[in-house]
């Protein structure tokens, strides 16, 4: 999506934007920062537990010229489980005056109570604005922006330009320098395939020097997956418009493509009668028929996320870590099956080593409270653990009774 993404040890998602200064020679670039609760260290704090983080984030060009801030942030949750939240829980933001022209952009983050830092760079362009122009959408989750360029603007930027499915309303902010306030913007999204699956128009206000504009797509515009979002001037061509990454997600944990790929990833999910309502629902309903999905299956409705689905998800990439066979995904093997069903098994036996006395390799599950032993045998000596004809049957057993309770 042309975001900036750091993996482990300390992952995060960032993102720049630029809009006019109060000069042509000076631009404010509007860096935008997205962690979860997780990926820092939290320490006991009296009764809460809080984190500390460091960001850095530097403009260098070929001549030497550098701008560049740091920041030093804390982190204060009042429970242990807020410690371990894996969806988006902490934004933080930052404006910066930046002279047009050509940077190499470093973002780095450390924790500041642990040995955990992410570094990301790249080549990014300032662009400068003139009289006319009109600047990038802005992803933002709220706030009205501002009416003279000499002020920072008031908004809480979505780093990730992501929403959650059916649920949440997308919105971009967009600057435009020169236009007729009152004027029309045509604001379109487009599937990755540039197919047009969203249009709408928006309305322009402020003064010419500066005039500020919303777009609102609201749940159930947009279907699951990435897309792009456009934005410009009627009948002014490619040339006057400007885009924007955007994803529709129903998990924070997992980056889907199309709605058949959310119904497959929840094959395993334990509310199968929901998931088969989420199949069936026409095109139209499926925002309401997700919507009231997440809120059934919600074990804890006072929290913003779903524990059982993100539990659920974090099992799914459990199995892709440990049981990816042959290149098959982990989670589609059978011992990818039985771990997101039934959870870690309390014993493990594994006899692969020892084909002389036992004949054949395999390992051992054992779950003691569902007194339940499962057999994986590789039969052809490829590293392939299939169920046992026997172990299939009481493992489909046990998942029936699961469910049934």
């Amino acid at each position: 999506m042309g975001l900036l993404v750091a993996g482990p040890p300390l992952p995060f998602v960032a993102t720049l934007n630029y809009v006019a200064d109060a000069t042509a020679d000076s631009t404010l670039a509007v860096f935008g920062l997205s962690l979860a609760n997780h990926a820092l260290s939290f320490q006991r704090d009296g009764s809460a537990f809080t984190a500390h983080y460091h960001v850095e984030v530097a403009f260098r060009a070929d001549t030497g010229a550098v701008r560049q801030f740091a920041s030093d942030e804390a982190v204060r949750v009042r429970t242990f489980p807020e410690t371990l939240r894996g969806d988006e829980s902490v934004i933080y933001q930052q404006f910066i005056t930046v002279p047009p022209g050509i940077y190499q952009v470093t973002v780095t983050v450390r924790d500041r109570n642990g040995p955990a830092a992410s570094h990301r760079e790249r080549t990014d362009t300032v662009p400068r604005f003139a009289e006319q122009g009109m600047s990038a959408p802005l992803a933002v989750y709220q706030g009205a922006g501002r009416t003279r360029a000499s002020d920072v603007p008031k908004l809480l930027v979505n780093p990730r330009a992501t929403v959650s499915y059916g649920a949440d309303t997308l919105r971009f902010y967009v600057e435009a320098y020169g236009e007729r306030p009152g004027a029309r913007l045509v604001a379109r999204a487009l599937d990755p395939g540039g197919h047009e699956i969203w249009r709408d128009t928006v309305a322009l206000a402020g003064t010419e020097a500066l005039a500020t504009g919303l777009a609102l797509l609201r749940p159930g515009e947009l279907p699951v997956g990435a897309g792009r979002f456009e934005i410009g001037r009627l009948g002014a061509g490619s040339a006057a418009t400007r885009t924007a990454p955007f994803l529709v997600s129903f998990s924070d944990q997992w980056a889907i493509t199309n709605y058949d790929e959310m119904i497959s990833l929840l094959r395993y999910f334990e509310r199968q009668e929901w998931v088969d309502k989420l199949r069936q629902a026409p095109p139209d309903q499926r925002p309401a028929v997700w919507r009231a999905f997440y809120k059934a299956t919600d074990p804890v409705e006072i929290t913003p996320e779903n524990e059982a689905l993100e539990a659920y998800f974090r099992r799914i990439q459990i199995a892709n870590q440990r049981f990816r066979e042959s290149g098959e995904p982990g989670w589609l093997t059978d011992r990818g099956e039985v771990f997101i069903s039934l959870g870690e098994p309390d014993d493990v036996f594994d006899f692969t080593t020892d084909v002389s006395r036992a004949g054949v390799r395999g390992v051992r599950w054992t779950y003691n409270a569902l007194r339940l032993t499962l057999f994986f045998q590789d039969n052809t000596g490829f590293g392939r653990f299939r169920l046992t004809p026997l172990s299939r049957a009481e493992y489909q057993r046990a998942v029936a009774q699961r469910r049934r309770s």
